[in-house]
């Protein structure tokens, strides 16, 4: 690891002047990715910024028909509290999920979706749920956030403040994980808004996405055996040691039967 300079602001104002005012500065949240990454010395920023004395990042609160969940939230807040348990027992179910009880305790929510990577469980939620990412300067919608490999709509030191996501009447979370990280291999949230089918898919591709001829077969027949016609394509899905692409997009259709299946039991 290279020398660097560390911050821990107290305002919003204060982090964003610290890293427009540095030559290479980021934001640190959990830890969980920049911290090996630096200690790799694959990345030697001139200045971290911790985020982890700003209370405007806190906070699990529903308003209306929306849950609101603030970016410095670790999953294992998600996992267990009791407001997101009772309006959005899904996303409680998939933060339980995420790595083990180390993970959760210092890994949050804001930090996961600013990062995107590809095997990450929120994103599917982002996706599913049709999210919105509210940061310090605008609000973006979940279906525009996700670009690419690590890529996303934020902009330079753009902070992610919380992420609201509307509540379904009901939503199944299902994924195949890596057995050692419990990263999703291919994870598939499936969401039903009064009739109206929203599904997420994470860990298949370089980000996630909507599965559209998915939603299209199960808006028109809400059964699991209503996607046995449906071919997934795994052109652009990742292929490494864990799964090819081809085997990615078989996980896709069986992760999606078996939330629907979930979703109707």
């Amino acid at each position: 690891m290279y020398q660097f300079n560390y911050h821990k602001p107290s305002t919003l104002e204060e982090a964003a002047d610290l890293f427009n005012g540095a030559d290479d500065g980021i934001y640190i949240a959990g830890g969980h990715t920049i911290i090996p990454t630096m200690k790799q010395r694959l990345a030697a920023p001139t200045d971290v910024i911790d985020l982890a004395g700003l209370d405007v990042l806190t906070g699990i609160e529903v308003q209306g028909s929306l849950l609101r969940v603030g970016a410095f939230t670790c999953h294992d807040e998600v996992a267990n509290s009791p407001v997101v348990i009772e309006s959005l027992p899904v996303l409680a179910a998939l933060a339980g999920e995420i790595g083990d009880g180390q993970v959760r305790n210092r890994g949050t929510i804001g930090g996961s979706v600013a990062n995107s990577d590809p095997a990450a469980d929120y994103p599917a939620a982002v996706i599913g749920l049709g999210a919105t990412i509210h940061t310090a300067t605008r609000d973006i919608p979940g279906d525009e956030y996700f670009k690419d490999l690590f890529e996303t709509e934020l902009q330079p030191g753009e902070i992610i403040t919380s992420i609201e996501f509307p509540i379904p009447t009901r939503a199944s979370y299902r994924k195949f994980p890596n057995p050692a990280s419990r990263y999703a291999v291919v994870g598939v949230l499936v969401a039903d808004f009064a009739g109206t089918i929203r599904v997420g898919v994470t860990g298949a591709g370089p980000c996630a996405f909507r599965a559209g001829e998915i939603e299209e077969m199960l808006n028109a027949n809400l059964d699991p055996e209503a996607l046995n016609s449906v071919e997934v394509p795994d052109a652009g899905f990742n292929s490494d040691l864990h799964a090819s692409a081809t085997y990615r997009a078989h996980l896709v259709k069986v992760m999606a039967k078996r939330a629907v299946a979930d979703l109707l039991g």
